[in-house]
C-alpha cells in the first residue's frame, strides 16, 4: 500500500514508512535554511555548503549513517527505546517475529514532516512532528508528543540526542578530526552551544562567527536537567549512537548549564525530568535546532520557540504559508488524487529556487546553488504566479551573458550575481543560450511589456572568451566582472542584443554536417566528449525556432511600439551578414570564419560604439537565417529504419558519424532528437506523426513510467559522452528522463497531437502513483530508474515544465502580448461528473479562476467554444478553438474574476 492524501489540500499519509528506503522529505523556508528529514529521522540540516548543523547526508547516508535526529526513553522495566526506530535493539527485531508489534507512519504537509510511532507491547506511542518557521529565523523546530495507549503507568527518562556536526561538508572527508579541534562548547539552561573558532581552509582559514545550536523544552514548562554535549562521551567508550552507554547504562554524569569544552566532536544531547505517564496521558518535548550566523544572541531562539504554544503557532503559520503559496497556481478536474498530486509539483519549482541543485540527498553533486538552465527555467513557474519579481529576475539574470554569446556558469546567491570560472574548468553547453528567449516571450506574452526588450543590461566578464576555446590572460578578478569598452566602461546593451548575440553567434558555430556544434556537452550534461566533432542536431532545431521567434517579438516592437530601427553593439555587424556580406549558409568554412571573425573583435575588450539598423532588415537577416535552418534540417537529417518509422536525427558524434538511425547491429534513436523538431515547427505535421510512431515504437517503456531518452546503444565505438558509461536505463542514459519527457508532452500539445500529448504525462503520472514501483512521495522525479523507482525527488525543471504545460496548453491559459488567450485541449476523461475542469491562476494582477464546462463530456476533436462569461457577462468575441480577452478587460474588473467557457 502506497500513500493516500488525506483531504483536498495535498497532505498525505504513508502507512509502515520506514519499511522503504531512500524517501526523504524537504523542509525548508525562503530564509536560506534547508533541511531533509526521513521516516527514521535521519537526513540534515544546513545553511550553505560550509554551514551544516548534522553531518552532510548523500542517498547511501540515509540507511548507513546513525548520525540522524534521535529521542530516547529509557523506560522502567523495559530500558532504551528510540522514537524515530533509530535503537539497535529496534533495527535489531524490525524483520523478525510480529511485525505489528511496532509501526511508524508518515503523515505530511506543506510543508511539515510527523512520524506517528507505535509500539503494542509497550503501549506507548510516539508523534515527532518537524517543520521550519516562515520567518528569517534558520531554525528548525521538533515537537516529541509521548502518549500511554495502555492501561498501565509508564515511567521513562527522555534525552534528547542531535548531532552537531557544526562546519563545512568539505571537512567530512578532509580534516574531519582537525577540524572538531575548532570546536567550542558550551551549555546554558536549555541545550547546547557549538560555535567553531575557525572556517577551516588551507588556501586561507577564516574567522568564523556561526553558531549551532539545539535547545529543549518539555511542554509543562521545566527545563531539563542535564547535558552531554561531547559526543565520544554519549555514546561512551565501544558505543554507538544506535546503542549509547549514556543511555542504556545510564553510567555518565550530565553537565549542568554553564560548561565548556573545547576541540571534541559534538552532540546536542539533552536529559528531561523522570516522568511518569498514567493510561491515556501525554507530554510533550519541543526541540529547537538552530544556525546562526551571527551567533551572539542565542538564548533569543529559546525565548521564541522552546514551549509548544510557541511551536503550535509557528506551526500554524507554516501550513498558512506554504498553502497560500501553492494556491497561486490550482488545478480541479474529475480525479482528486491528480489535483493533489499536482500542488506537491506545483511547489517543486519553489524548492530548487531555494535548494539549487545540491542540497537534497540524491542531488550530492556540485558545491551548492543553481545553474544557468535554472535561473530561466525556474522563472516558468514564477510567471504563471504573476509573481511582481520575475521582470527584476529576468533583467539580471541577463548580466550573466558574455559578449560571445556564452554565459557565466558559477550563480551566485543574489539576482544578477555571477561569479567568475573558480574551478579552472572551461566548458561550453551548447544550449545555454536557447532558454533565456523562451522564458522572456512567456514573460512579454503574459505580461505585454515588449518594451522589456529595449532595456539596457551589462554583460559578464571574466577569463573565458572565444566560447571557451581561449583565455583572456589580460583579465585579472580586480578588474571587475563586467564587460568593459577600450575606454574603461562598463558598456551595456538592450536585453534584445543579448538574445541576438546568444542566437547568432551559435548559428554560424557549426560542424561538418552544418549543424551547432556539440561543444562539450547541451541540456544532456552527459554528452560531454564530443566537442571536437560532435554535433548537436537537436538544439540547432531549438534555435531555429528561436530565431522565428525573434522575428514575431521584432514585427511586435515595430507594429505595437513603432519601432522602426534599433542600436547594437558596432561589432555584431559581422554577424548579420546579410546586410553586409552575405555568406553562404551551406558552406561550412565561410560560417565558421564569420564566427572567428567576430570573436576576434571582442575577446579583450569592445569599442562600445553602437551602430543604427532598420528593424525591417534585422527581421530579414534573422528569418533567413530561421528559414535555411528549417530547411537544412527537414532535408538532410529526417531519418528512417527498415520497418518504416521515421524520425530526426539528434547528433553526430566525435568522430563525425550520424548517432541515430538503422546500422548493422542496432537501431538507435534519441527523444531530445525529436522534442524541438516538433515543438517548433522544424518536423511538418506529417513528419510528427511519424515521430509519434517511431517514439512508441523504440522508446515507450510502460515499466518505467513513459519514453525512454534514447533506446540502448549497445555499439561502444560511439563517441559521445560519459552518459553511455552509465548502465543503460539510469540517468541520461535511456531512463524515462521526466524533463525530457515532459517537454515532449508539452510539443505534442503544442502541434495539437493532444491525445499523444496526454499520454506522456500520464504515463508518468500513473507510474508515480504506484508507490510499489516508483516508491516516492507525490511530485515528479528526475527520473525513472531501470528497476522502476523514482530518483532525484523535488529538485527537477521537469515541475516547471509540466506547469507551464498544463497551464497553457492543457488549460490553454496563454498570454498573447498581455492579452488573455484561451484555447482548451482538456480531453473528456479531465472533466468532473458533471463536466467541469477549472484552473485558478494569477493575471494582470486578478485571480482568476476559469471553468470550462463541458456537460455532453465531448473529446478534445468534438467540442469547439460555444459561450464565454465572464463575471456573468457575456463574451460575444472568440473563436472555435480560442478566445482572447482584452488586457484593459481584466486590470478593470475586481480582483477575483470568474470565466466560465461553455464547450459544445
Amino acid at each position: 500500500m502506497g500513500w493516500e492524501f488525506n483531504n483536498n489540500k495535498g497532505t498525505f499519509s504513508l502507512k509502515g514508512a520506514d519499511d522503504n528506503s531512500y524517501l526523504y522529505f524537504p523542509l525548508t523556508n525562503e530564509s536560506g535554511i534547508m533541511s531533509s528529514i526521513t521516516p527514521t529521522l535521519n537526513g540534515d540540516i544546513k545553511t550553505d555548503q560550509n554551514s551544516f548543523l548534522m553531518q552532510p547526508v548523500s542517498v547511501e547516508d540515509l540507511h548507513n549513517n546513525r548520525s540522524n535526529r534521535n529521542f530516547w526513553l529509557k523506560i522502567d522495566g523495559y530500558g532504551p527505546w528510540s522514537v524515530t526506530g533509530n535503537s539497535a535493539r529496534q533495527i535489531s527485531m524490525k524483520y523478525t517475529g510480529d511485525k505489528k508489534i511496532e509501526t511508524a507512519d508518515v503523515e505530511a504537509g506543506f510543508l511539515w514532516h510527523k512520524v506517528i510511532r507505535k509500539n503494542r507491547k509497550l503501549n506507548i506511542k510516539a508523534e515527532i512532528t518537524n517543520f521550519v518557521p516562515v520567518n528569517e529565523d534558520q531554525v528548525e523546530l521538533m515537537k516529541v508528543t509521548i502518549v500511554n495507549t495502555g492501561q498501565e503507568t509508564i515511567k521513562f527518562t527522555p534525552t534528547a540526542a542531535i548531532p552537531v556536526y557544526g562546519r563545512s561538508a568539505d571537512n567530512l572527508r578532509d580534516h574531519r578530526h582537525v577540524t572538531s579541534l575548532l570546536h567550542r562548547i558550551t551549555t546554558n539552561s536549555n541545550g547546547v552551544i557549538v560555535t567553531p573558532t575557525l572556517s577551516f581552509d588551507e588556501r586561507g582559514h577564516q574567522p568564523n562567527n556561526t553558531s549551532y545550536g539545539v535547545f529543549g523544552r518539555c511542554s509543562d514548562s521545566s527545563d531539563p536537567v542535564g547535558f552531554c554535549p561531547v559526543l565520544e562521551d554519549f555514546i561512551g567508550e565501544g558505543g554507538t549512537l544506535d546503542w549509547p552507554r549514556s543511555i542504556v547504562e545510564g553510567n555518565v554524569d550530565f553537565v549542568k548549564p554553564g560548561f565548556k569544552y573545547e576541540g571534541y566532536e559534538s552532540i546536542g544531547a539533552i536529559k528531561f525530568g523522570d516522568k511518569e505517564l498514567k493510561a491515556g496521558e501525554s507530554i510533550s518535548y519541543i526541540i529547537v535546532m538552530v544556525i546562526d550566523h551571527n551567533g551572539k544572541d542565542m538564548k533569543k531562539y529559546i525565548d521564541k520557540y522552546c514551549s509548544e504554544k510557541d511551536f503550535d503557532r509557528e506551526l500554524n503559520e507554516n501550513k498558512k504559508y506554504w498553502q497560500s503559496t501553492i494556491e497561486q497556481l490550482t488545478f480541479y478536474t474529475g480525479d482528486e488524487t491528480f489535483d493533489n498530486w499536482m500542488k506537491w509539483v506545483t511547489l517543486q519549482p519553489v524548492l530548487r529556487r531555494i535548494y539549487g541543485c545540491s542540497f537534497l540527498p540524491y542531488h550530492d553533486y556540485g558545491r551548492g546553488g543553481r545553474g544557468w538552465r535554472d535561473l530561466w527555467q525556474d522563472c516558468l513557474a514564477l510567471l504563471l504566479m504573476d509573481d511582481k519579481n520575475v521582470r527584476y529576475l529576468l533583467y539580471n539574470n541577463f548580466a550573466g551573458v558574455r559578449i560571445d554569446g556564452s554565459n557565466a556558469t558559477i550563480i551566485g546567491n543574489k539576482p544578477g550575481e555571477f561569479i567568475a570560472d573558480r574551478n579552472n574548468i572551461t566548458r561550453l553547453w551548447i544550449d545555454h543560450g536557447a532558454w533565456p528567449l523562451q522564458t522572456t516571450s512567456l514573460y512579454i506574452n503574459m505580461s505585454g511589456d515588449i518594451k522589456f526588450l529595449m532595456e539596457k543590461q551589462s554583460y559578464f566578464k571574466d577569463r573565458i572568451v572565444s566560447f571557451a576555446r581561449e583565455i583572456d590572460n589580460r583579465w585579472h578578478q580586480g578588474m571587475g566582472n563586467k564587460l568593459k569598452t577600450e575606454e574603461g566602461q562598463v558598456y551595456h546593451g538592450s536585453i534584445l542584443e543579448h538574445i541576438l548575440l546568444q542566437n547568432l553567434t551559435v548559428f554560424f558555430n557549426v560542424g561538418e554536417h552544418n549543424n551547432i556544434r556539440l561543444e562539450d556537452a547541451d541540456w544532456n550534461d552527459g554528452l560531454d566528449m564530443a566537442s571536437e566533432k560532435g554535433e548537436s542536431v537537436a538544439f540547432t532545431a531549438f534555435y531555429a525556432g528561436n530565431l522565428f521567434e525573434i522575428v514575431n517579438l521584432l514585427e511586435t516592437l515595430r507594429d505595437k511600439e513603432n519601432v522602426t530601427e534599433v542600436k547594437l553593439l558596432e561589432e555584431i555587424k559581422v554577424l548579420l551578414d546579410t546586410l553586409y556580406n552575405p555568406v553562404d549558409y551551406n558552406d561550412v568554412t565561410a560560417k565558421n570564419e564569420v564566427l572567428n571573425k567576430y570573436f576576434a573583435s571582442c575577446k579583450y575588450n569592445i569599442s562600445g560604439n553602437q551602430v543604427t539598423i532598420k528593424i525591417d532588415q534585422l527581421i530579414k537577416d534573422i528569418k533567413r537565417k530561421a528559414n535555411w535552418l528549417q530547411e537544412h534540417l527537414r532535408e538532410n537529417e529526417y531519418i528512417g529504419d527498415n520497418k518504416g518509422h521515421k524520425w530526426f536525427n539528434g547528433y553526430y558524434d566525435n568522430k563525425g558519424q550520424r548517432v541515430e538511425g538503422r546500422f548493422e547491429k542496432e537501431t538507435r534513436m534519441t527523444l531530445t532528437g525529436q522534442v524541438f523538431t516538433t515543438m517548433f515547427g522544424i518536423a511538418t505535421g506529417e513528419q510528427v506523426k511519424n515521430i509519434i510512431s517511431a517514439a512508441d515504437y523504440y522508446l515507450y517503456d510502460d515499466g518505467v513510467g513513459g519514453y525512454r531518452l534514447n533506446t540502448d546503444f549497445k555499439d561502444k565505438d560511439i563517441q559521445l559522452g560519459r552518459c553511455f558509461g552509465f548502465a543503460y536505463g539510469h540517468k541520461e542514459n535511456g531512463a524515462m528522463f521526466s524533463h525530457m519527457s515532459v517537454m515532449y508532452a508539452n510539443a505534442l500539445y503544442r502541434r495539437n497531437f493532444v491525445k499523444e500529448g496526454f499520454k506522456v504525462w500520464h504515463s508518468i503520472y500513473n507510474h508515480c502513483l504506484d508507490f510499489d514501483r516508483s516508491r516516492i512521495y507525490p511530485g515528479i522525479p528526475e527520473y525513472i530508474s531501470q528497476r522502476g523507482r523514482g530518483m532525484y525527488s523535488y529538485l527537477t525543471g521537469s515541475a516547471s515544465w509540466l506547469l507551464l504545460t498544463f497551464a497553457t496548453e492543457v488549460f490553454g491559459v496563454k498570454g498573447y502580448y498581455g492579452d488573455l488567450r484561451l484555447e482548451p485541449k482538456l480531453l473528456k476523461e479531465q472533466f468532473d461528473e458533471e463536466g467541469k475542469a477549472t484552473i485558478g491562476i494569477k493575471f494582470a494582477g486578478k485571480r482568476l479562476t476559469i471553468t470550462y464546462v463541458n456537460p455532453q463530456l465531448l473529446d478534445y476533436d468534438s467540442y469547439k467554444i460555444d459561450k464565454v462569461m465572464v463575471n456573468d457577462e457575456i463574451i460575444d468575441y472568440y473563436e472555435d478553438k480560442q478566445v482572447t480577452i482584452k488586457r484593459e478587460d481584466i486590470e478593470e474588473r475586481d480582483e477575483v474574476i470568474d470565466i466560465t467557457v461553455r464547450l459544445a
